[in-house]
Formats: C-alpha cells, sequence, structure tokens
C-alpha cells in the first residue's frame, strides 16, 4: 500500500511538472508566422519556398514526437512597411504568432524589428539586406541570419575593386534596402581605393531601365553596381544586354543576386556575373540532399539562400524553444544567442549580442552555358570568406546592444 502511495505521488509529480512545463509554451501552440513577398518582384527569393522551408524545418526538428505542437501561417507583406506592420500587429494581438520569420523587404522588415520589440515576441529574418537590422535599429528580438549589405558589399564590391574594377557608377533599388546597400559597398569600394563616379536610384520593380542604363554608360565607370534584387535585378541585367553596355567594355556587378534570378535570366545572359552568396546547394552532400527534398516539395524549384535561412532559422529557434521550455520571444532569441548553430545547411556557427549570424560566405560567378551540366547547375565557387571575416566586426556597427 505504501509503495502504491509513493508510485502515485512520483507520478503525479511528474505530471505537474510537464503541465507546467508545456504551460510555458502559449495556449500551447507555438506559432510562426512566415512573412514574405508572395506574389510581386521577390517571391522566388522567398514567397512560398520560404513556408516550404519552414515546413521542413519543423518536420526535421521531430516537434510531433517530441510533444511539441507547431503552427505555420503566412502572409504576403506587398513589400509595403504599412501592410507588414498591419499583418504583424494582427499576428501579435490576435492570432496569437510568437515568431515572424523571412520578410525579404528592408523597409518591412524595420518596421516589423520595432513591433517585434514592443511586443516582446521573436523575429528571425532571412530574407531582408539592411545592415542596420544589427546595427543602428539592433534589438534583443531579432536575429538576422543569412546576409546583409555589409557582407554584399565586403564581398563582392572588395573582391572587384581588387582585380581592377576601381571606378563605379550604381543603380539602386529607391528604399532603405539599396539604400543600404549603395552606402555600405560605396565604403568598400572607397576602402580598397576605388572612386564612385554616380549613382541614380529606381522606383521598386521598375519595368523600363533604359533611361538610368544610358546615365550609367555615360559615366563610362567601369563597373555599374546594381544595388538592387529580385525583378529589379533581373530586368536591369536583360536591358543592359539590349544595350549592348557589357559588350561595350563596362561590367555588371549585382550586389545581391539569387539562383532563382540566374535561373530567370539564364546563362547565356548571367555568365560571368561575380556576386556573394551564404548558400549553395551545391556546397556539400548535405546541402544537396536537402536541396533535393526541397525542389521535391516546390514544384522542382531549387533553393536560394533565403530558403536556406529559414530553414535553419526555424531549426535553431525550435532547440531554443526546447532547451527552456517557453515561447517567450525576448528569451528565447537569448537562448538562441546561447546556443552554438548547428545545421545541414550553414554548418556551426554562433549568434553575436547584435542578432547577427555568422557563417562563412562565397565569392561566386555564374558558369557559361557549357560548363554547366544540369539544371540549377550554376556556380563556380572563386573564394570562400571565412565566416569572422564574412561580417561586419561586433564594434563597428553602432548596436546599443554591444557593451
Amino acid at each position: 500500500m505504501k509503495r502504491k502511495l509513493i508510485s502515485m505521488l512520483v507520478g503525479a509529480a511528474l505530471a505537474f511538472g510537464a503541465g507546467a512545463a508545456s504551460a510555458q509554451i502559449s495556449d500551447g501552440v507555438i506559432k510562426i508566422g512566415v512573412m514574405s513577398d508572395m506574389s510581386s518582384l521577390y517571391a522566388d527569393i522567398g514567397g512560398p519556398g520560404s513556408v516550404v522551408a519552414a515546413r521542413m524545418a519543423v518536420e526535421d526538428f521531430g516537434a510531433a514526437k517530441k510533444g511539441m505542437k507547431v503552427e505555420i501561417v503566412s502572409a504576403d507583406h506587398q513589400n509595403k512597411a504599412d501592410v507588414g506592420s498591419s499583418v504583424a500587429r494582427q499576428w501579435y494581438d490576435v492570432d496569437k504568432v510568437d515568431a515572424i520569420f523571412d520578410v525579404p523587404n528592408s523597409a518591412v522588415a524595420l518596421a516589423i524589428n520595432q513591433l517585434t520589440r514592443e511586443k516582446g515576441k521573436a523575429f528571425i529574418d532571412s530574407g531582408a539586406a539592411s545592415s542596420d537590422l544589427t546595427g543602428k535599429a539592433c534589438s534583443p528580438n531579432t536575429v538576422h541570419w543569412t546576409y546583409d549589405t555589409w557582407m554584399l558589399a565586403n564581398g563582392t564590391g572588395s573582391a572587384i575593386v581588387k582585380t581592377g574594377g576601381d571606378s563605379w557608377f550604381f543603380l539602386t533599388s529607391d528604399y532603405a534596402f539599396g539604400h543600404a546597400l549603395e552606402r555600405d559597398t560605396e565604403a568598400a569600394v572607397l576602402k580598397n581605393g576605388g572612386k564612385v563616379l554616380g549613382k541614380v536610384r529606381h522606383p521598386l520593380n521598375t519595368q523600363d531601365f533604359s533611361s538610368f542604363l544610358l546615365q550609367a554608360q555615360a559615366s563610362k565607370a567601369k563597373v555599374i553596381g546594381l544595388a538592387n534584387a529580385g525583378g529589379d535585378t533581373i530586368n536591369s541585367v536583360k536591358q543592359a544586354a539590349e544595350f549592348g553596355i557589357v559588350k561595350a567594355g563596362q561590367s555588371l556587378a549585382g550586389m545581391l543576386v539569387f539562383l532563382s534570378d540566374v535561373h530567370g535570366l539564364g546563362l547565356d545572359k548571367a555568365q560571368g556575373l561575380i556576386f556573394t552568396e551564404t548558400f549553395y546547394w551545391d556546397l556539400n552532400d548535405a546541402t544537396r540532399a536537402w536541396a533535393k527534398r526541397f525542389a521535391a516539395a516546390h514544384g522542382g524549384k531549387y533553393p536560394t539562400m533565403v530558403h536556406a535561412g529559414v530553414y535553419a532559422g526555424v531549426l535553431h529557434y525550435l532547440k531554443a524553444i526546447e532547451a527552456i521550455k517557453t515561447d517567450d520571444g525576448t528569451k528565447v532569441i537569448e537562448q538562441m544567442k546561447k546556443m552554438p548553430t548547428d545545421d545541414p545547411l550553414f554548418g556551426k556557427g554562433v549568434i553575436r549580442p547584435d542578432g547577427r549570424k555568422i557563417h562563412p560566405a562565397y565569392l561566386v560567378e555564374v558558369k557559361k552555358p557549357s560548363e554547366s551540366k544540369g539544371p540549377y547547375d550554376y556556380y563556380k565557387i572563386r573564394a570562400t570568406i571565412p565566416a569572422e571575416q564574412a561580417f561586419r566586426p561586433l564594434n563597428e556597427g553602432g548596436c546599443p546592444l554591444v557593451k
């Protein structure tokens, strides 16, 4: 009888402990919101593919087997900061979303960054580029995972100047991302002894680049830096080819180019482009295996580095929740910074106090059509930039969190 009583008490204590742990998960559900451009110029970069990547991470983490209930919702921010803020507020206040992922648009991301801090939630950004997210606008509730404008500028910009491309003209997307990329690339060009001959800014989602390209052509700069992304990059490269700009001797530097952009352009137009990435599907056996699974779930389309960042970010986020038994946003981000990162796509790494995720970057060159062995076999790795060199030094960003 005594043994039976002890057994019942132990069982009750264990049940209470399990209940207390699950009670720390708000509503008993970990709710992840994937906010992206689902229908416009950045849809192939993130978009529906980011939702696929998030679902793969939940599955690979084994949430169901661990008794953790995880739900994923998604929304289109339409590349408008007010729309993104409105969705985020609805998610946080009404729909009980615990964390927002992706957000490929720096203006939207900076708005989400501030709102997330006010609400004590978590924001793990993969798609936006502005280095201000870990600089003057850094937050204890935000992790910037995949890449940023400082990394792109110092990877691509520095490499091109060092190989003779020492005079630049910028074709810049006229919003927060383009401004930050132009700023950081100009600083890298000047630091390496180059000069900037001029710059012109174009509206987001521009269809006709002719007047901008003519100004770039007239500058006689050796390098035309494309401080834009997605559909804007594709259109500017295509129209530059129509103007014969590269044939006439000027080079195009894609400051932010994705695998989906190269696929959209075709190797005949994209060949020779040099740019910086932090993930490529053909890096090793693990990235190849994951990319094949992703493509099978995403209509045959191979993943961009944004998709890889969403996957890795969700995986680490769930590991942090498992470790501390709560989905409180501020506490989870703090735990994510304490734990070393380890995933099959970026390998081992860390998240710094400013929220910057650190991993290697790769200077790549687009293959000639004759060099490609098949669909999505597009890159040659020209150089690996070590993790400690790939991103802005911690003490140079101006982040108030850095003591």
